[in-house]
């Protein structure tokens, strides 16, 4: 959300940082909104004091007797308080309009986030790793002989429809270890606290984060109203909601690993084979709340925590700073990691590590305390993908599958796959 004392004092600025997402200005729409809302707030504080005058002078007129007064200041009272009623009415109703045109409105990139209109426009800062040669045709990880037994869309689909995956025997050790890898790797050398969340939420968790109200359609929503996590980010960040922290407590460090539930709203035709994209998937999230002075430097450190993922696993990856055109709805800043797959030939996102200034905060009403004193201030927030655990899984398993259909695990995830190196041909973990 934005600060409308920031567009009033600037409109020009927020119009133009607006245009470098590709949007038309709306500062003339939103502060003509907030003139009229204020000066329905004002006229009903100035038909108060006249009714607080007149109420005060009713009593004396009763005193002295004399009735025709009397009664012109009770009808004055009366007409007063209606005016007041309706004006106030109103002025809730240009705030209600106020509030759901910023609520729609992506936040403003920061200064050094490049220009563009797509992902072809967003620009790689650095690569690591060098993809593996291979002396035979590398294939895509479910069509890999000894993923196949491990890997079943077809009984997936016959309970729950496309997008979704049973995992068995070996494939579904390696997934999970994964995921103790990643939490042990965060928690242990990274500093980030582990917690574990619910995966239902109320709205104002969703708005608080960005989801709601602008992309409703994208998640998966209770017939009681709980809505289901599409990511932790929601949780975690939600944890402040309303507080205002004392600035010793930050930065506030935390990754947890829940089950996450997407509708691929718009992704009809995109991804549809193997388990890259699908509806209910897992993944070890990172949030991260500080002061404004430290986000900038905290992102970083956010996307040097996801690359060590990677880099500890042996996966080459390139990350790249997502241009106005192609970063997410509550982001100023994005860096999306990728991680090569041999079996797409391509380097595909497995992280994507946004910082939101204090877009989010202002929505959550979470803010901290200086520690010098004076007034509150928004928290600014942090979150990334720490990392993708199906995605991960992808990558393990096909840049470590061999010639005969069998998979050479990762040095560095042998122990928690309690010593085991490869997955046979045969979908079995030795």
């Amino acid at each position: 959300m934005h600060d409308i004392r920031a567009i009033r004092e600037n409109p020009a600025a927020f119009d133009a940082a607006l245009a470098r997402r590709g949007l038309s200005g709306l500062s003339s729409e939103i502060l003509a909104i907030d003139e009229g809302r204020r000066a329905k707030i004002l006229a009903a504080e100035t038909a108060q004091a006249a009714q607080n005058a007149a109420s005060k002078e009713v009593g004396a007129a009763k005193a002295r007797g004399d009735e025709a007064e009397f009664e012109r200041l009770r009808a004055l009272v009366a007409e007063k308080k209606a005016e007041i009623a309706k004006l106030s009415a109103e002025a809730g109703e240009e705030d209600a309009r106020l509030r759901d045109i910023l609520l729609g409105i992506p936040n403003l990139p920061h200064d050094d986030v490049p220009e563009g209109a797509d992902e072809n426009d967003n620009q790689e800062i650095r690569r690591w790793g060098t993809p593996r040669g291979f002396d035979f045709k590398p294939v895509e990880h479910f069509e890999i002989a000894g993923v196949k037994p491990g890997m079943d869309f077809e009984t997936a689909a016959k309970l729950s429809g496309a997008r979704f995956v049973l995992l068995r025997g070996g494939v579904a050790r390696i997934h999970r270890a994964l995921a103790q890898f990643m939490l042990d790797l965060h928690t242990g050398e990274h500093g980030l606290t582990e917690t574990i969340t619910p995966v239902l939420v109320k709205d104002e968790a969703m708005y608080g984060t960005n989801q709601l109200p602008k992309f409703a359609e994208d998640s998966y929503q209770t017939t009681n109203g709980w809505w289901l996590i599409p990511t932790s980010e929601v949780t975690l960040t939600n944890t402040v909601a309303g507080d205002i922290v004392e600035e010793a407590a930050l930065p506030i460090r935390m990754t947890a690993h829940t089950q996450c539930f997407r509708s691929e709203a718009g992704s009809a035709g995109k991804d549809t084979s193997g388990m890259l994209r699908q509806h209910q998937f897992e993944k070890v999230e990172m949030v991260s709340i500080t002061t404004p002075e430290t986000s900038l430097d905290e992102h970083e450190r956010m996307t040097n925590c996801a690359q060590a993922v990677l880099e500890r696993l042996g996966l080459p990856y390139r990350t790249v700073v997502l241009c106005t055109g192609d970063m997410g709805f509550g982001a100023r800043k994005t860096h999306d990691i990728e991680v090569w797959l041999p079996g797409q030939n391509k380097y595909r996102e497995i992280s994507s590590v946004s910082v939101c200034g204090d877009f989010q905060a202002r929505r959550m009403n979470a803010r901290y305390r200086p520690a010098g004193g004076g007034k509150p201030d928004y928290v600014h927030t942090l979150n990334g993908s720490g990392l993708a655990v199906g995605r991960c899984l992808i990558a393990i398993l096909e840049n470590g599958q061999q010639a005969d259909g069998s998979v050479v695990m990762p040095e560095a995830l042998v122990p928690w796959l309690g010593g085991k190196t490869r997955l046979t041909a045969e979908g079995v973990l030795v």
